[in-house]
């Protein structure tokens, strides 16, 4: 069945391939609207790059809002130092001509979710959850009328990819990350555990390359840039591509394993801020509240990936 989704997202390079997934993907995906934070790169980045990438696709009918320029309660932190100044260096995209949307990203969120059906819209988070935070408490409601967030963010026994205990995601803004998790809405998790199991190689980026389309020649591009801090930091054959995995598993949900189990988020810790505790084998009472991942067929991923990509721009 069709799902009808909002993204929320920094884009950040791997964004951006997330972005393009999903509107490559009418027949089984609603893009009912874009949603852009501070994170990997400030807002006044964010929310153009966003406008770049639906540019890219064709997709000029998906309306992009901004929302939340900082954490709800720490300084923000970016990193440029992995997605370059502009967040989506490494193919300089033109200017966007789509215009930005005049609302606030909680406010569309808030009315989009409050005036569909209860159950059919899903979140799909690829940063900070500060959106999100602020939606749940400009009105509490969504969180009953939500049928699912789809969040990339955490990690378990990879350790964090910032600090040695948060991933980056969490770590941005840990407090909107608790109120995330203790909503009450269904969640699904893809956590570094998951995302450092689907590296972008250097055969698969060929693949993508060989399909020669500006959207591929333009992604391979992107990519390429990306995955350089990751190669250098891990001694990989590529870096692990994030936020796809959030549509992916959307689009095709038997690629992915994983488990309902507690998440609680650290807000507090010296060493630990972002934290994601994951009670894995049930050793704690605390009440399962989300689907976290461990698991994914990488090549069929990257199938998905690469196949729906080649499809862009749409007829």
């Amino acid at each position: 069945m069709r799902r009808s989704i909002i993204i929320d997202t920094d884009p950040g390079q791997d964004d951006g391939v997330a972005i393009l997934l999903a509107l490559a993907s009418p027949e089984e995906l609603e893009v009912l609207g874009i949603t852009t934070v501070a994170g990997n790169v400030p807002l006044s980045l964010t929310q153009v790059n966003a406008r770049k990438i639906v540019e890219l696709s064709g997709r000029r009918d998906v309306p992009v809002f901004a929302g939340a320029d900082r954490p709800l309660v720490r300084p923000l932190v970016t990193a440029e130092y992995v997605h370059g100044r502009t967040g989506l260096d490494g193919c300089d995209l033109p200017e966007p001509t789509l215009a930005l949307g005049e609302k606030h990203a909680a406010d569309f969120i808030v009315e989009t979710v409050m005036g569909r059906p209860q159950g059919s819209v899903t979140l799909c988070v690829l940063g900070p959850a500060t959106n999100i935070a602020l939606a749940l408490a400009r009105e509490p409601r969504i969180a009953g009328r939500l049928r699912e967030i789809v969040w990339m963010a955490g990690a378990m026994s990879e350790g964090g990819n910032v600090t040695p205990a948060a991933e980056f995601n969490v770590y941005v803004d840990p407090e909107a990350a608790a109120k995330v998790v203790a909503a009450g809405v269904p969640l699904v998790m893809m956590p570094l555990d998951v995302t450092h199991l689907a590296l972008t190689t250097a055969a698969r980026l060929e693949r993508l390359r060989a399909l020669g389309t500006p959207v591929a020649m333009a992604v391979h591009a992107l990519l390429s840039f990306a995955k350089r801090f990751d190669e250098g930091k891990y001694g990989t054959d590529g870096g692990p591509l994030h936020d796809p995995t959030t549509v992916a598993y959307l689009l095709q949900p038997e690629l992915f394993q994983g488990r309902h189990v507690n998440v609680a988020i650290e807000t507090a810790g010296a060493l630990t801020a972002g934290m994601t505790v994951i009670d894995w084998w049930g050793v704690t009472d605390r009440p399962r509240n989300a689907t976290v991942m461990r698991g994914i067929d990488a090549d069929g991923y990257y199938d998905l990936i690469i196949e729906r990509l080649g499809r862009l721009p749409l007829a």
